[in-house]
């Protein structure tokens, strides 16, 4: 770890291992007092105060104050220290990056979107990706003593405990993070799927509130599901859960970017929509979009976006057959993992009720009907910020798993 502040959670010693159970304990619940961690940790309330007391000297955590009571001795509250370290996240989208710090409390203090990049599997373009972070570093004068972790976003096969991922950047036998951090002059370096970091995201800073069980569905080019179970994220044994889009659903012959025939992704995706458009628009049906793309070719999710909110019949047509066709495998889902809530995020669900709507209804539809009365579908709150507010959670998560 570079910064000195962290150099005590180190190792797998009972004290280190405790340090960071109480630091995840004030991830999760912002402050509490010394008896409610006490009972949280099932610790003696002098052993906590202890370790509250140390921390606090060192610049993990601060003192917040009285917590107000009716009567009797007011408890303090104690809270992260946000100065104390930040994390950043870093989303490798299909044509561009996004990167954002948060401070150890969780709170965005930089962000830059829409950077332009096209990753090939390639070192030469790993360098170049290496090369915007460090020029994005420089631009904020960020305190590399102080940036505790990155962590990256990447689609596809990713097993993130190993390090290695399986779609893009797959360069050889060493694990990626070990290069990253290598050309990162040594910083912490973790990588993860998009679409988990986006449920996580969700989760710690969205629309989740309360619930435990949630599943995240990513309807953007491809289609990707995160599943947090219990409040936590399930990788799978390799951690390639949630490839949702890679199920067989059609026997259409449709040959899928993953070399297999038929998945759900071939019709229920933004591909398969993309396709769709286009062969509607050359078989002479008209779109507002011809009117600012000459080159239909050349046509993008977010120009159908576009069309939708000035209400292009034939794109809000398209859409909302996606939504009911995705409907048909998200109740499959439902049945199997019986969530409190289904998430629909994604670069197409900000298209809003024109997906949402045939979705929800497509579910309740095909879903057992005691399994769909404790479902709640809902829309993304965090919409395309998702991606960024994830990656950067877990960059401070994955710091602090004992």
């Amino acid at each position: 770890m570079n910064n000195k502040l962290l150099k005590g959670l180190e190792g797998g010693t009972k004290q280190a291992v405790m340090r960071k159970r109480i630091i995840t304990h004030y991830i999760y619940n912002g402050t509490s007092t010394i008896t409610e961690l006490a009972k949280e940790l099932d610790l003696s309330v002098p052993t906590v105060t202890k370790f509250i007391d140390e921390m606090c000297m060192e610049g993990y955590l601060n003192d917040y104050g009285k917590l107000e009571t009716t009567g009797g001795r007011h408890p303090s509250l104690y809270g992260l220290n946000p100065d104390s370290g930040f994390f950043m996240g870093v989303e490798l989208c299909m044509t561009s990056i996004n990167i954002g710090v948060i401070n150890f409390k969780g709170d965005m203090v930089h962000v830059k979107r829409d950077i332009p990049f096209v990753a090939k599997n390639t070192m030469e373009s790993l360098e170049e990706f290496c090369g915007i972070i460090r020029e994005f570093m420089k631009d904020i004068a960020l305190d590399e003593e102080k940036l505790l972790n990155i962590n990256v976003n990447l689609i596809g096969r990713v097993n993130s405990d190993l390090g290695y991922s399986y779609s893009i950047f797959n360069l050889g036998e060493r694990p990626l993070t070990e290069i990253l951090s290598e050309k990162l002059d040594g910083l912490n370096v973790s990588i993860d799927n998009d679409t988990r970091a986006m449920a996580y995201g969700e989760y710690m800073n969205g629309v989740v509130r309360n619930e435990k069980d949630v599943l995240f569905i990513n309807v953007s080019w491809g289609i990707a599901a995160g599943i947090i179970i219990d409040g936590k994220m399930y990788k799978g044994r390799s951690g390639f859960s949630g490839e949702f889009g890679h199920n067989y659903g059609y026997d259409n012959e449709i040959l899928c970017h993953c070399g297999k025939k038929g998945c759900i992704e071939t019709e229920a995706s933004g591909l398969a929509l993309h396709r769709n458009l286009l062969e509607q628009l050359r078989s002479g049906k008209s779109s507002i979009i011809q009117q600012f793309k000459e080159d239909i070719s050349l046509i993008t999710l977010d120009d159908v976006i576009e069309a939708i909110e000035r209400e292009d019949m034939l794109c809000i047509e398209l859409v909302e057959d996606l939504g009911v066709k995705l409907g048909t495998h998200i109740a499959g889902l439902v049945n199997i993992f019986n969530p409190e809530m289904v998430v629909i995020g994604g670069k197409l669900s900000l298209t809003g009720d024109y997906l949402i709507q045939p979705i929800a209804s497509t579910v309740r539809k095909y879903t057992l009907n005691l399994m769909i009365r404790d479902s709640f579908i809902v829309p993304s709150k965090l919409k395309d910020k998702a991606g960024i507010v994830g990656a950067c959670m877990v960059a401070r998560s994955r710091l602090f798993e004992s």
